[in-house]
């Protein structure tokens, strides 16, 4: 039911042709592989990592998609350090993966996802407390984004001939570690980023709610057309939450530090978040089939007669002297909403976690401080100090609850 409406809706929007549509036994395919044991986690720089390079360059050639890296390659290197904020840990070099479809076009659109994930825990970014020796697989994050990748190379090669755009398509390395292989890209990129019209990023796309789907997009700032052209594909079936910020904690922020306008698709943080049991059986492959169509369906509308002008947006990072020592352990949306600010995750053995609170629920005051969104959030938790003890009111469904935190 949720799959047949949704085509009806999006087909109702854009001009997207029925012999289009995307598959999610396909979908669910390539997360399968990606995911998979065998891969080991793809951390960053490791021969399994180049495993999934390997898989998504054959699903490329199949595609009729041409290699757009280094000296005619697939292939763009660069060095990288494994170690908290670039120091001290595992160092070597890895690889984006990037294929070009030329249309002949005046203007480029990017359509990018990181294709590394955290291994087996070694490197110290996972969230489990017993990581090391674990494999990671990251079905959502982000085999279900370079899954989007692949699918959506696809879909615009079978329809070269009508396409107003070229596309580049990038499977970057090192996001985990701190968006290194997005950034050496828009600092040594293999296409001239003046004819850019915009960046498309996926990053986990692949656990879409069955029972109310929400889709989170943010970036609707960066140029005057996303915010209504996204927001017409919002509908009962999917509702879509977006956000106008251009910085975010994924790779759409390096191309938005090079004023490119740009969109970041997320279906929403969850308890296996950077951890093992972030596997292929919780991914919703009907729901990424619902994510691409959006995707296309936004293309498909944007102007073709001019290039989109980039616009600066206000970020949760700026307009704020806030600092914090503290932290409630929680897995925010980056969604607009005036009611408060959801917790998409509750981390365990964290403040938030030993409060009582849950998955989903909504954070309406820390304190005697409001919280309205991100920014607030932020102001509020810089108000306290390790040790302090205070109360925290949530919505839990239509119950409103107080909790007692202890930072």
């Amino acid at each position: 039911m949720f799959r047949s409406a949704l085509i009806v809706c999006i087909f109702c929007v854009s001009s997207l042709g029925a012999q289009n549509w995307f598959a999610p036994k396909i979908i669910q395919q390539h997360i399968a592989v990606l995911a998979s044991d065998s891969l080991r986690g793809r951390g960053t720089g490791t021969a399994d990592e180049r495993k999934a390079a390997d898989y998504v360059i054959a699903q490329w050639k199949a595609a009729g998609i041409s290699p757009k890296g280094e000296n005619g390659s697939w292939f763009q290197e660069f060095d990288f350090n494994a170690g908290m904020h670039g120091k001290g840990g595992r160092t070597g070099k890895a690889n984006n993966v990037i294929g070009f479809l030329d249309n002949k076009a005046a203007t480029t659109i990017i359509i990018g996802a990181h294709m590394d994930h955290l291994g087996d825990g070694s490197d110290g970014h996972s969230l489990d407390a017993h990581a090391k020796g674990q494999i990671h697989n990251g079905a959502d994050d982000n085999a279900s984004g370079t899954t989007g990748v692949i699918e959506l190379a696809r879909f615009y090669a079978q329809n070269k001939e009508t396409e107003k755009f070229n596309f580049l398509f990038i499977c970057f390395s090192g996001e985990e570690l701190g968006l290194l292989g997005s950034e050496y890209f828009a600092n040594h990129p293999t296409i001239d980023l003046t004819h850019v019209n915009c960046m498309i990023n996926m990053d986990m796309i692949g656990r879409l709610k069955a029972d109310k789907p929400v889709l989170e997009v943010s970036g609707v700032g960066t140029a005057a057309e996303w915010m209504t052209l996204v927001k017409s594909f919002s509908s009962a079936v999917m509702e879509i939450k977006t956000d106008s910020a251009g910085l975010g904690p994924s790779d759409h922020t390096s191309f938005y530090n090079k004023q490119i306008p740009v969109l970041h698709f997320f279906t929403g943080t969850h308890s296996d978040y950077h951890k093992p049991s972030d596997d292929i059986e919780k991914i919703n492959a009907q729901g990424e089939e619902a994510v691409l169509m959006v995707i296309a369906g936004v293309i498909a509308k944007l102007p073709t007669d001019r290039q989109l002008a980039f616009l600066k947006t206000r970020n949760p990072s700026m307009g704020s002297s806030a600092s914090f020592k503290v932290t409630l352990g929680i897995m925010p949306s980056y969604a607009e909403d005036a009611d408060g600010l959801k917790a998409e995750a509750i981390l365990d053995d964290k403040p938030a976690f030993k409060a009582g609170m849950k998955d989903g629920d909504v954070i309406k005051s820390i304190g005697e401080y409001p919280v309205t969104g991100i920014q607030t959030y932020m102001e509020a938790l810089g108000k306290f100090s390790k040790g302090n003890k205070t109360k925290v009111t949530i919505l839990r469904g239509k119950e409103t609850l107080v909790l007692d935190v202890v930072f």
